[in-house]
């Protein structure tokens, strides 16, 4: 059974950094850990979790400060997407530098290429491009739960004013992509407030189905 805990670690953005795990075999991963943060480090050591995998749904500098700080303490695999990898380390390409942050991550341990599958125990979990808000956005997916970096938001999606961004891309990822997942899947947003496809689908004003 997967069962999950939200974190929001760096206020001033809002990011919704998620802690994942397999109840049988305690194995989990850290979904966007926006920034170091000793409560999250005892709550993994106190669920005694194995974290496996630490995974950037993306490159931009609210989803990957704590990546350094979580890969040290625990020895994960640090996984982006290939058109991604570079972002994390240089602090122009995340943005991080326009932020006043000027963030560099570790490299990758694992590079995504294409649509994929990892495991927490016998559970899999799908990794699924969506570029659109980047060139490497990806959405993890494990039944019900569809955690979904800024690719798409309740009753919004991610912009694409950045560089990387691609509205007509982010469109095509997001009907393709996500509304062919079953109705009921709860969507976690890399910001804001859970939703399902089923209410972006026919809801959502810039991704609707007509």
């Amino acid at each position: 059974m997967i069962k999950y805990k939200n974190y929001i670690l760096l206020e001033g953005y809002e990011t919704n950094t998620y802690l994942v795990w397999d109840t049988e075999s305690l194995e989990a991963i850290l979904i966007d850990p926006s920034v170091p943060n000793q409560k999250l480090k005892e709550d993994i050591e106190k669920m005694n979790l194995k974290l496996k995998y630490l995974i950037n749904t993306h490159g931009h500098g609210d989803h990957i400060g704590g990546n350094e700080y979580f890969q040290k303490e625990f020895n994960c695999c640090l996984c982006i997407h290939k058109e991604d990898a570079e972002m994390l380390l240089n602090a122009n390409l995340n943005l991080s530098a326009l932020m006043n942050m000027s963030l560099k991550s570790p490299n990758a341990s694992l590079v995504f290429d294409s649509d994929t599958a990892i495991k927490l125990g016998e559970i899999d979990i799908k990794i699924i491009h969506t570029p659109g808000h980047t060139k490497g956005g990806i959405v993890i997916y494990t039944k019900p739960y569809l955690f979904s970096g800024d690719t798409i938001f309740y009753l919004e999606v991610g912009r694409t004013d950045l560089p990387g961004g691609n509205m007509k891309q982010l469109i095509e990822s997001i009907k393709t992509k996500i509304y062919t997942l079953p109705d009921d899947t709860i969507i976690l947003p890399g910001h804001g407030l859970s939703s399902t496809v089923k209410k972006e689908k026919y809801e959502n004003p810039y991704a609707r189905i007509d």
